[in-house]
């Protein structure tokens, strides 16, 4: 597969990428919206059309690119949607299978296609497309009703498309009136007037068809005939929807009359002529009236009619461009600072005159830097919906391999998080969601005897607290047996007596590398992932996630993850002659303090906070810098704290509050726990940012 294996170079095959991607990821939502359809029986047209037009348009983007792949898979997808929407394959579970398998290797092809990797997928497409083959080869014609029962014409029905036919047909099968809704709009606004009442029609039931049709002011305004199927009643429509510029009448009634300037006598509109059995003449075919409302849109001022203009206020920006651009306001900020200490050594100097003019400019370019670096933070921000669809992909693909009822219940997707932050945890948020469906809900047969829903439930939650985003995600299964995790701890050595381990300790052994207390690893939660990558991916953006659970009632995990790690404010500490970063979002407040108050308890240090007892932390002791300096008699205490936990670091002095830009130190340091990154200060000196939820953790597992 070498089309699919090669880089891409191009900007054309980057935005391909791009636009693609955007089209499988709404696929993905709106099969799982199909898939809700298959189980209830109940088909929304819209919904499988928005399907078939996406698998559509992904075939003729990757046909333009030569994407072989791509389009032949997206093709046969678009066929097998076609004889869905058209009736000639009913919606089930199977087939829904099949159109999950499709999108799945869809995503796959695109993210080759990206990375450049050199792996061939042939043989999984040649399957798919045999699946699919099969199910086009059982595919027949629904005959259904006659609408020519109901007295609508045959110059009627012969303007509908095959697939209008079939709503048509399939509207009078599930009892549905069929009704004609007549609009007559002015040609400067019918296209939102339209709109407008086709929103109303929808809600109360499906829009068959619209076609335009002749009406009594064609000089000025322009008709359509609606062919709308629905379970109310005329009186309640012509409520919902009628007015001088909209009528309603059910077929088989009496019909709405237009007299034509033309001819005086009054003709149904498009329907039947009054009191005979002729049928009139047939309405405008699409063309005739596109060369009608041109004509007559001549009267209208051309600004009005004709505009290039776009109607989407949206531009799609690669996310490097952003770092690039964050990049340059953290030069700017930094530039900044230089020009501060500048500034206090003039003034220092008895340049006090200039350092004064010098300053006051300072502090307008800080006010404007602030300014936009708030607007770049806005721009990366995306809701963590957009992630949600993703998983709810996952859930249905497991659930349904492990022949399990999984329902996923999701609130805060508003909740806005960095596009990076939210690429980061997403792999972990799957790994944590597979091991709720494979190892936490429980069978339907043991569900059932538990007195428990046979359809197990999973919860994902979002909201910002503060300057953090907390996720959380909950199942209803059987939770975690901790008394066998203890007793793995044991077996594995980890411990050498369990009695004294307790169940907040044993939670955190399963944060372990390689640890598990299944003895066989499954296909779906075991794939070289253990809860230790998760942890370690959560940390990575100064996250920390926590494990609350209960035997037989299930788990819940929380994440709490910083809104951004782009530009931040920090506070410079110094602690045995060397300079740290603390995030100023994970700073809570500091004291001045002795050694007389600080206390140790079963040998680890801690200090009284009103009503509170905090463990204590020496960066000299985590770090295991020697320091053969007396320690001073005062010295401050920093309380820093994620999510619930908190935390007292003891450190020399405090320098200040300054904004920073956060630098990755690289592979060769990612083995140094409590350390998330680098960042220049004004003065040309580069420091450590510390990671305080890394340090949290470890001080908490370790008791250092």
């Amino acid at each position: 597969m070498s089309e699919q294996s090669a880089t891409p170079h191009t900007k054309a095959i980057q935005d391909f990428l791009a636009e693609a991607e955007e089209i499988i990821e709404q696929l993905g939502a709106e099969l799982a919206d199909l898939s809700d359809m298959a189980e209830t029986g109940e088909l929304n047209p819209d919904v499988l059309n928005s399907v078939f037009r996406g698998a559509h348009s992904l075939k003729g983007l990757a046909g333009m690119f030569s994407f072989s792949d791509v389009a032949e898979l997206s093709h046969n997808m678009e066929n097998l949607l076609d004889c869905l929407r058209l009736g000639k394959l009913n919606l089930t579970p199977q087939l829904m299978a099949i159109l999950f398998d499709a999108h799945e290797l869809l995503r796959t092809l695109v993210r080759i296609l990206g990375s450049g990797e050199d792996t061939s997928v042939s043989q999984d497409i040649a399957t798919c497309v045999s699946k699919i083959n099969s199910c086009l080869a059982t595919s027949g014609n629904n005959s259904g009703t006659s609408p020519l029962a109901l007295g609508i014409p045959s110059h009627v029905l012969g303007t509908l498309t095959e697939y209008e036919e079939h709503r048509l047909k399939d509207n009078l099968a599930n009892n549905r009136t069929i009704f004609n809704v007549h609009t007559s709009f002015d040609l400067t606004t019918f296209d939102t007037e339209l709109m407008a009442v086709t929103d109303i029609l929808k809600a109360c039931g499906e829009v068959i068809s619209t076609l335009p049709s002749v009406g009594a002011n064609n000089e000025t305004n322009i008709d359509f005939e609606i062919l709308f199927g629905s379970k109310c009643s005329l009186a309640e429509l012509k409520t919902a929807v009628e007015s001088n510029s909209v009528s309603v009448t059910r077929f088989g009634s009496e019909m709405p009359c237009i007299v034509s300037e033309a001819d005086p006598t009054p003709l149904p509109v498009g329907i039947l002529k009054p009191n005979t059995g002729q049928e009139s003449a047939a309405p405008l075919s699409p063309q005739k009236s596109a060369d009608t409302t041109i004509s007559s849109a001549s009267k209208v001022p051309q600004d009005t009619v004709l505009s290039a203009k776009s109607m989407s206020r949206t531009v799609r920006v690669d996310i490097g461009k952003l770092d690039e651009l964050m990049n340059i306001v953290g030069e700017l900020v930094l530039a900044n600072s230089t020009i501060a200490c500048v500034t206090t050594l003039m003034r220092n100097e008895g340049y006090s005159r200039l350092s004064v003019e010098l300053s006051k400019a300072t502090k307008g370019l800080e006010r404007k830097l602030s300014e936009l670096q708030k607007g770049v933070v806005e721009i990366r921000m995306i809701p963590i919906g957009q992630l949600y669809e993703k998983l709810s992909l996952i859930v249905r693909k497991i659930s349904r391999e492990q022949g399990k009822r999984v329902d996923l219940k999701f609130s805060g997707a508003e909740t806005e998080l960095d596009k990076l932050i939210v690429e980061d945890i997403s792999d972990p948020m799957m790994h944590i969601i597979r091991n709720a469906i494979d190892h936490g809900i429980e069978s339907r047969e043991i569900r059932i005897a538990q007195g428990k829903d046979e359809k197990g439930t999973i919860k994902i939650s979002s909201c910002q607290k503060g300057s953090h985003v907390v996720i959380t995600i909950e199942d209803d299964g059987g939770g975690i047996d901790v008394e066998k995790v203890k007793n793995k701890a044991l077996q594995k050595g980890l411990v050498t007596d369990i009695s004294t381990v307790s169940d907040r300790d044993a939670i955190d052994f399963i944060f372990l590398p390689g640890f598990s207390t299944n003895e066989i690893v499954s296909e779906i939660s075991g794939r070289g992932v253990g809860m230790d990558v998760v942890k370690n991916n959560i940390s990575a953006v100064s996250g920390m996630v926590d494990i609350e659970t209960r035997k037989g009632e299930g788990s819940r995990f929380v994440i709490t993850l910083p809104i951004t790690l782009a530009i931040i404010k920090a506070l410079i500490i110094c602690c045995s002659g060397r300079t740290y970063a603390l995030p100023i979002t994970s700073v809570l407040e500091s004291l001045l303090m002795t050694s007389a108050d600080i206390l140790t308890v079963e040998r680890k240090e801690v200090m009284q906070l009103r009503e509170s007892t905090l463990p204590v932390l020496r960066l000299e002791h985590f770090f295991d810098i020697k320091n053969d300096a007396e320690s001073p008699k005062e010295f401050y205490v920093v309380v820093v704290g994620v999510a619930e936990k908190r935390l007292g670091i003891a450190v020399d002095a405090l320098i200040g509050q300054q904004d920073i830009v956060i630098k990755p130190l690289g592979n060769s340091f990612k083995r140094f726990r409590g350390v998330s990154g680098a960042a220049d200060l004004g003065d040309q000196r580069t420091i450590l940012v510390l990671d305080v939820s890394g340090i949290i953790n470890e001080t908490m597992r370790s008791g250092s």
